[in-house]
């Protein structure tokens, strides 16, 4: 990793072993930042405090060798980014403003991104992990995670069924929870379905009646205009004398054909005149005709109004035209039988829901079942952990128990609480020597038996679920002395099947690295390229010596450093 302008680091190079690396320094060196930029390539939270004083922002970048074949790759693979000779770059810069942004093999990725990819190719653990693995819900997931498919088919099998049991409770408390309201919105929509009914209207019917009663309610001004109009077409047989449209048409239509013959132009005209003459006698015969139909019947026009009078009533009400009353109305319909048939339909889901509990408590024993199998084999592996981190008399075993509920679900005779992980409560316990009662961990465990725990707890891990780099972050707090050399001894062995980076204060543990790494300031308070630096022959012996008695120089010192690393390399 290339770190630059993180914290009090300033420009720094941090090479890894493949193998165990041991960080060490000062407290206040910049130790921290090197979990904190593997962090943030990790896709972690980007704090703008980490930015250093008089810096625009800070940049991390890291070179991650990815395993032949892994998912990972073809994961980024899949995002744009590339490979670079097997190995995967990526980037994260921090701005003193807040802002954030991530390069994947060259490519722009979201954040998130990192932290998908970060589950399968690095566990980060520290003092804030241990403080979890207090949490009952860690422990359970804990476990879960060392049974594998042994507890991950059952438990998606009762994942589903919980999820669809939530649906169907959920349905059947809306219906009978609103079951007032349903039953007022089915009288009303009956109501407005028989007073539709009632009235029986037809699609479009609204606008021929509106024009219906224009007409009537002008039919005298509309049997006048008629007469007139025939009048000056056809002539008034009440006056002989007048000239009428038809009689000067044809006048001129007799005066054309006499010489039509001397003139084919003048034969068109004659045609055409003769076509007008037609169709005036056609209008004016419709004229006639309308103004004998034209009922002026005041009866009808009352009939009329009545109707329309019916049919704004249901507009006023259901819509703004009978297409949309009558839209109303089969919607309504459709609606009304859907809240008729709530009481079947509350027999179906309660049925269902009745079903599912049943089948849930059946998952649910069998998810019990697999774990408490699993948490056989989970406890006598982490004890058997515990024995070489020099605490040969500890036991740890899980309790794994239930909670009655009379709204639950029958398990094993019991109705018992349940939830979407199951109905089983997980929880750790330690014995640390015999004659002890085991106590959960939160409670019975000391800050260096519970390190312990942590580390026995990951190495497990790596022999069922292993991933290509550990780190551990002052995971050997508040242990010393015998304890100090078994984690650095364990440590050590995990470090053959998978890389490990460790950042601690504890020379018993940095003697068993393949590497250590120095992280120390300038004077000026900074961390520079050469502020970390790998640790070798005499400069080793005296970051041990100062580790072990605060003193380079000290002879006795000295030969405990010798001593330590010396055990360190046989153990090896």
């Amino acid at each position: 990793m290339r770190i630059r302008s993180l914290g009090v680091i300033d420009d720094a190079v941090v090479e890894l072993s493949p193998g165990f690396t041991a960080v060490t320094g000062e407290t206040g060196a910049g130790k921290t930042m090197v979990v904190t930029s593997l962090g943030l390539l990790l896709g972690g939270r980007a704090d703008p405090a980490l930015v250093r004083i008089g810096a625009k922002n800070a940049v991390v970048e890291g070179r991650i060798t990815m395993p032949e074949g892994a998912s990972a790759a073809v994961r980024a693979e899949e995002a744009g980014a590339e490979l670079d000779d097997g190995a995967l770059l990526i980037s994260r810069t921090v701005s003193a403003e807040g802002r954030s942004r991530a390069h994947l093999g060259g490519r722009s990725v979201p954040v998130g991104m990192l932290a998908e990819l970060a589950d399968e190719l690095v566990a980060v653990h520290g003092q804030t992990d241990q403080q979890g693995l207090l949490k009952l819900s860690r422990q359970r997931q804990a476990l879960d995670r060392y049974a594998s498919d042994a507890v991950a088919v059952p438990l998606a099998k009762y994942g589903e069924a919980h999820r669809r049991l939530r649906a169907v409770s959920a349905e059947l408390e809306e219906i009978t929870t609103r079951a007032r309201e349903r039953a007022q919105e089915a009288d009303m929509l009956r109501f407005g379905l028989e007073e539709i009914a009632a009235v029986e209207p037809r699609a479009g019917e609204d606008v021929e009646l509106a024009e219906e009663a224009e007409r009537l309610g002008h039919a005298e001004a509309l049997a006048s205009a008629a007469t007139s109009a025939h009048a000056a077409l056809a002539g008034n047989p009440e006056d002989p004398q007048g000239v009428d449209a038809a009689t000067l048409v044809a006048g001129a239509h007799r005066a054309l054909e006499a010489v039509r013959s001397h003139d084919p132009a003048l034969a068109v005209l004659a045609d055409r005149i003769g076509e007008i003459g037609i169709l005036l006698g056609d209008v004016a015969g419709e004229l006639a005709g309308y103004a004998d139909d034209l009922d002026a019947d005041p009866l009808r026009l009352a009939a009329v109004e009545e109707r329309r009078a019916a049919l704004n009533a249901l507009t006023r009400k259901y819509g703004e035209d009978i297409a949309t009353v009558l839209a109303w109305a089969e919607q309504g319909a459709a609606r009304l039988t859907e809240l008729d048939g709530d009481d079947e339909r509350i027999e179906e889901l309660t049925a269902e829901r009745d079903a599912l509990r049943t089948e849930l408590g059946g998952l649910a024993q069998a998810l019990t079942d697999a774990r408490a199998e699993a948490a056989e084999r989970f406890a006598a592996a982490v004890t058997a952990e515990l024995a070489s981190l020099a605490m040969p008399h500890a036991r740890v075993s899980f309790e794994i128990r239930q909670t009655d509920d009379p709204d639950g679900v029958e398990v094993g005779g019991r109705t018992v609480a349940y939830g979407p992980s199951g109905v089983d409560e997980v929880e750790l316990l330690l014995a640390p020597h015999p004659g002890a009662l085991p106590r959960p961990i939160a409670k019975g465990a000391s800050g260096g038996e519970l390190s312990r725990v942590m580390l026995a707890v990951e190495v497990v891990f790596a022999g069922t679920d292993p991933v290509p780099t550990y780190l551990f972050d002052e995971v050997d707090a508040g242990v010393g002395g015998k304890a100090a050399v078994e984690i650095g001894r364990r440590l050590a062995r995990l470090a053959k099947s998978a890389q490990v980076v460790v950042v601690t204060h504890l020379p018993q543990v940095a003697a068993f690295a393949d590497r250590q790494l120095l992280v120390e300031k300038r004077n000026d308070g900074s961390v520079t390229r050469s502020g970390v630096k790998v640790l070798e022959g005499e400069d080793r012996i005296r970051e041990l010596s100062r580790m072990l008695a605060g003193q380079e120089d000290s002879e006795t010192a000295r030969a405990h450093a010798e001593e330590l690393l010396a055990t360190a390399r046989a153990d090896g």
